[in-house]
């Protein structure tokens, strides 16, 4: 179950309103991307480790990095336009690894358990995600309309990590440049292929540290551990 790990860490993350790269930003006086990162140096399946940055932020990575003791190998990579254009830029970085392991930095609660769930269903169908099912009412809205309930038994919120061989996400990416399409996910990208795409049950508490109150709740988690 050996994985290479890429994280894609270039983004400002605007609805943050934080004016700086929001894995800067302390929960319980640790940086988000240090928590992330923490989970997957305790994992023993983890080989390596891409990071995907603004090049001129890499000091400050690698200050963080040997602050907080990361002991996993570590490569930078530099990052592109949009979250889509890091993550290839860092697949085309890998050569030797088989599975791989794309995960938003800004997921700090991620469960080795969940990992491990992700990756192994991506050896028995090439793609894999992790995600819970919807608990909110879900309503297609249309100009501040409802235009009509959703049926919601069907409907799962996708998180990651995502889990792929590395040979098919190469080859979704690349279809996805020649036509044109950003997809929300890198899931999305094989799913155009038409490839089967496992899901795996996530967890509640990997939520994805996007604004302001997303700290306020991570803070609360961080306590109940």
């Amino acid at each position: 179950m050996k994985y290479t790990l890429i994280i894609p860490a270039a983004g400002q993350g605007k609805r943050m309103g934080a004016g700086k790269n929001k894995l800067f930003l302390e929960m319980d006086g640790k940086p988000v991307i240090v928590h992330t990162l923490q989970q997957f140096d305790m994992d023993e399946q983890c080989e390596k480790v891409v990071l995907v940055i603004n090049m001129e932020e890499k000091e400050i990575f690698q200050m963080y990095l040997s602050t907080y003791g990361i002991k996993k190998h570590v490569e930078y990579i530099p990052g592109g336009q949009e979250r889509q254009e890091s993550v290839y830029n860092g697949v085309k970085h890998l050569q030797d690894a088989e599975y791989v392991v794309v995960h938003d930095g800004a997921r700090p609660f991620v469960e080795k358990e969940v990992t491990h769930r992700v990756v192994g269903a991506s050896m028995l169908t090439g793609a894999a995600i992790c995600a819970v099912p919807v608990k909110d009412t879900i309503k297609r809205v249309v100009n501040e309309v409802v235009q009509d309930t959703v049926e919601r038994s069907s409907l799962w919120s996708v998180q990651t990590p995502q889990a792929f061989r590395l040979s098919l996400l190469k080859k979704a990416h690349e279809y996805a440049i020649r036509e044109a399409f950003v997809g929300t996910d890198d899931a999305s990208l094989v799913e155009r292929l038409g490839d089967k795409v496992q899901v795996v049950m996530g967890d509640y508490y990997n939520i994805k540290v996007t604004t302001p109150e997303d700290l306020l709740i991570s803070e609360s988690f961080l306590k109940r551990k």
